[in-house]
């Protein structure tokens, strides 16, 4: 895996590429996602791939899912992450103990990013399914 980081327009501003040709946006001036901010969202994303994966091995029908991460960070510097939480918003028609089962695999087993962070970081998780079309206000 390769990928390539440049300097962009303004100040603390950067692109960066992979092999593929497909980029991101990164600031360090509020203008774009910071690189911590990315960390939480690649944790994010590559849990969720996993998630979805499983459960549609799982047969569960599995419409979208949303992920609320919480970071904390040290109050010195360097400003490492100390804790995370996500929160998993799984909307389908999924089971609860199918759904709990697939986010503990990625956060154990699976989620190359979670598992590497998690050596230094304390990492929690949750979650909740909804069903489509179903209201809390009823």
């Amino acid at each position: 895996m390769k990928v390539f980081l440049e300097s962009t327009y303004g100040d603390l501003n950067f692109k960066g590429t992979n092999e593929r040709g497909q980029t991101i946006q990164f600031s360090g001036n509020k203008e774009a996602v910071s690189p911590m901010e990315s960390v939480l969202m690649a944790a994010a994303a590559c849990s969720s791939i996993d998630v979805e994966t499983l459960l549609k091995k799982m047969r569960q029908d599995v419409k979208t899912i949303s992920v609320e991460i919480d970071g904390t960070r040290a109050d010195a510097v360097p400003a490492v992450f100390t804790k995370m939480h996500l929160h998993y918003i799984i909307t389908g028609d999924v089971k609860e103990e199918k759904a709990e089962k697939a986010v503990q695999m990625s956060m154990e087993q699976y989620c190359s990013v979670s598992l590497m962070l998690a050596k230094s970081v304390e990492i929690t998780h949750s979650f909740e399914v909804r069903v489509p079309g179903w209201s809390d206000d009823i």
